[in-house]
C-alpha cells in the first residue's frame, strides 16, 4: 500500500516562512510528477506547485518568487519551501504523487492527508 505523509504545517506570521515535507512510503516502483495544492475553507482547491521527475517545477502565479518546490528522488520525498508567507496563503495543503505501485501496475494519483498552514496578519 502507498501513502503520502506530509508534515511541516503550522501557524507563522505574515512575512515568515514554513518548509512543508511529503514522503511516500510502501509499494512503490516509480513516481512521476509530484506536487502540492491548497484548498481553503469555502474554496475549491487549487495547484500550487508542481515538480517533474527531472526537477522541471510549475508555480501558481500567487505563490511564483515566493514558494520553491523540491525533491528528493533517493527518499521519496518532495519539499515547498514558503517565504514571505501572506494570510491569503492560509490554507490547508495537500501533497500529491502520481505512482506506479509495481511494473506492471499502471500509474495512478495519490494524495496526502493535509496539513494545515495559518498565516496571522
Amino acid at each position: 500500500q502507498v501513502q503520502l505523509v506530509e508534515s511541516g504545517g503550522g501557524l507563522v506570521q505574515a512575512g515568515g516562512s514554513l518548509k512543508l515535507s511529503c514522503a511516500a512510503s510502501g509499494s512503490i516502483f516509480r513516481i512521476n510528477t509530484m506536487g502540492w495544492y491548497r484548498q481553503a475553507p469555502g474554496n475549491q482547491r487549487e495547484l500550487v506547485a508542481t515538480i517533474d521527475a527531472s526537477g522541471s517545477t510549475d508555480y501558481a502565479d500567487s505563490v511564483k518568487g515566493r514558494f520553491t518546490a523540491s525533491r528528493d528522488n533517493a527518499l521519496n520525498t518532495v519539499y515547498l519551501q514558503m517565504n514571505s508567507l501572506k494570510p491569503e496563503d492560509t490554507a490547508v495543503y495537500y501533497c500529491n504523487a502520481e505512482m506506479r505501485s509495481s511494473r506492471s501496475s499502471g500509474w495512478a494519483d495519490y494524495w496526502g492527508q493535509g496539513t494545515q498552514v495559518t498565516v496571522s496578519s
